[in-house]
């Protein structure tokens, strides 16, 4: 083997070991950010915004590949966790799904049906009914005749909200200041037959139906001496 033959044997081997220098780096790097970002796991992406009260499907959701670490300690990681649930906010478009944006659907009782009515938004529902809460329904009549005393009834007690709509308008178009008066959001109740007729009567012939949000655990009736107000009692 001549001298020229040799050069080039040795600048072949070196070729060689720099191509393997640059190999064992680039493993080096790739083995160190996997060290740092850890391994990945899946977690699911709304593919659009999904509304309150919504029953949720998998048809709304995308499946992705993240780092572990980066996933909040609520995140789902399994879809099947969405059966039987509802979105208890809006969920927007690009957000990773949550334990916290989810609820267990309400369901109806042996005996109880769903019935909804509006409510006048100007009643005191303020975003604090949601579904699950209980409520008694108030109900104001005028009297039958002239001499007669206007009343404000207890209508129905501890009736469970499944549902609670957005606000619609009455009177589209509406100037803004009668907008309060002529703006509604529709409750669906879970309610016995009974609680459903006297409900359905007040929405029907009362002056004004509201809402009294019951304290969480406490499922006291109002003693029938107490459901009827005139206020004449009032001495």
């Amino acid at each position: 083997m001549n001298s020229r033959q040799r050069r080039g044997v040795i600048l072949l081997l070196l070729s060689v070991l720099g191509a393997l220098g640059a190999f064992g780096g680039v493993l080096s790097v790739v083995n160190d950010v996997k060290s740092k970002v850890g391994p990945e796991v899946t977690a699911y992406e709304l593919k659009s915004d999904v509304q309150p009260y919504t029953a949720l499907t998998a048809a709304q959701f995308r499946e992705i590949s993240m780092p572990e670490r980066w996933l909040s300690s609520n995140a789902v990681t399994d879809l099947s966790r969405i059966r039987g649930k509802i979105a208890v906010t809006t969920l927007k478009k690009g957000s990773l799904l949550q334990d916290d944006m989810i609820v267990d659907q309400p369901e109806l009782a042996p005996g109880e049906q769903e019935v909804a009515i509006m409510i006048d938004a100007a009643t005191g529902v303020a975003g604090k009914i949601t579904p699950g809460s209980k409520v008694n329904v108030y109900a104001t009549f005028e009297g039958r005749r002239d001499a007669d005393p206007d009343q404000s009834k207890i209508i129905v007690t501890n009736a469970r909200v499944l549902d609670v709509g957005e606000l619609t308008p009455l009177e589209p178009g509406a100037s803004e200041r009668s907008r309060r008066t002529t703006e509604a959001v529709p409750i669906t109740f879970a309610l016995s037959t009974l609680d459903a007729q006297r409900l359905t009567y007040a929405e029907s012939f009362a002056q004004r139906v509201r809402l009294a949000l019951v304290a969480p655990g406490t499922d006291t009736a109002v003693p029938d001496k107490d459901r009827t107000y005139e206020l004449a009692q009032d001495k």
